[in-house]
């Protein structure tokens, strides 16, 4: 088989990495990728959004199938427009990825069906969400509606603190369009959980679980980042309350969906905060998650091109997925400055030198014959191990092993799941 994947970052090197354990794949292409993808795909000189370029390329080369990663061009419709060329693409149709695009629409469909998430109000204009903010007082959760690359959701401690993110988001735009609307939702207290799904309509196939770290400095202070490491399983949250997960939230919204006449087709990313009245939704994501992706698909253990195949042909409900009893955890390398501005093109090295983690490039080019700093989220530096605790410490003693100028990561990723 030939696979074209669109997007260049770490959940991307994540999917090709494993996509490429398939005795049935002969070619991989990726674009754009990026410095560690080149070294298992061909990286095609391609943005996500040029979905004309992207679909000749794969009728050019006869590819049998192309995988989605991002959630921008998913928003955008480019599953439809491949689709109506004929070319076999996983990942949902435009109005299924609705449910990432829009945290109002997200809502508003969990609200409609009674699904277990947090009150909320959403909003259009300045002056109304600032006198609801002011009502509820802190802590409080504002977000931005549409996608702004995993940074759009303020948590806020205080009612100042509130007060500026609303007046940043909904005024001075600096999340661009995504801000012309509001979700102000009730704070939740309690474990964040991960769980991705294969979904072909009403047939749900969980993922194992894992548990991201958003914030950028250790002990979960300061703003907000796509996430800065992760692990799997998450032990400290029972299997019980990780089945209820899945049957008070996840199938029901798969169901719903299905019901409101835009069936999703492809990962169901369901972001959960386990409270003490049990699992509710934060978020859905239409996509592989980032970092998630780089500890779930290492404990994968059934073909992943199977999964896909079965699910984009109505033939997920005959799958038998099986998954590794090890852990797995990622530590994420950031530039230094991140989730803020932050330099660009800095030598990176060690990469020669790992002895016990898988690395996944996520911001990474090459220069002169060099691998360098390409983005915010640098790295992710996964190891497996036969608890939590051995995969932690390989994974941080190859994160010793890697250097550039300014680099940045917590190091207290997974922690958590010690206690």
């Amino acid at each position: 088989m030939k696979i074209l994947v669109i997007g260049g970052g770490g959940r991307e090197h994540a999917i090709i990495w494993s996509l490429k354990k398939s005795a049935s794949v002969k070619q991989v292409y990726c674009a754009p990728g990026n410095a560690g993808i080149a070294q298992l795909a061909e990286c095609v000189p391609l943005q996500v959004n040029q979905f004309e370029e992207l679909s000749q390329f794969a009728l050019d080369h006869a590819v049998d199938l192309v995988v989605v990663g991002p959630d921008d061009p998913l928003a955008d419709g480019i599953v439809d427009h491949f689709e109506a060329k004929g070319i076999p693409t996983f990942g949902p149709r435009k109005n299924a990825a609705e449910i990432e695009g829009s945290k109002v629409f997200m809502k508003h469909l969990l609200k409609k069906y009674n699904i277990p998430t947090a009150a909320y109000e959403s909003f259009d204009s300045y002056e109304p969400a600032l006198a609801y903010l002011r009502k509820l007082g802190a802590p409080i959760v504002i977000k931005a509606d549409g996608l702004a690359a995993g940074k759009g959701v303020i948590v806020a401690r205080e009612l100042a603190e509130a007060e500026q993110a609303l007046k940043d988001i909904m005024l001075d735009q600096v999340f661009g369009k995504a801000g012309n609307r509001v979700v102000i939702e009730e704070f939740m207290e309690g474990q964040e959980m991960s769980i991705l799904s294969f979904v072909d309509g009403n047939v749900v196939r969980p993922m194992v679980p894992s548990q991201d770290h958003k914030p950028v400095f250790d002990g979960d202070k300061g703003l907000n980042t796509g996430g800065m490491g992760t692990y799997s399983p998450v032990p400290h949250i029972p299997q019980a309350i990780v089945d209820e997960a899945i049957e008070t939230i996840i199938k029901p919204t798969a169901e719903a969906m299905v019901k409101e006449g835009r069936p999703f087709r492809g990962i169901l990313f369901a972001g959960l905060m386990i409270t003490k009245d049990g699992p509710r939704t934060v978020e859905f994501n239409a996509r592989f998650g980032d970092p998630e992706t780089q500890v779930v698909l290492p404990r994968l253990k059934t073909d992943l091109v199977d999964i896909f195949l079965a699910t984009i042909n109505g033939r997920l409900d005959q799958m038998d997925i099986q998954w590794s009893d090890e852990a797995a955890v990622c530590v994420i390398m950031a530039s230094g400055g991140y989730p803020g501005s932050y330099p660009k093109g800095l030598p990176i090295s060690g990469l020669d030198q790992m002895q016990q983690s898988v690395v996944f490039h996520a911001g990474t080019a090459e220069k002169d014959g060099a691998i360098v700093t390409a983005g915010g989220r640098v790295l992710g530096v996964t190891a497996l191990g036969k608890d939590i605790a051995e995969a932690r410490a390989k994974a941080y003693e190859d994160v010793d092993r890697i250097y550039f100028e300014g680099k940045h990561y917590r190091t207290d990723i997974a922690k958590k799941a010690l206690v």
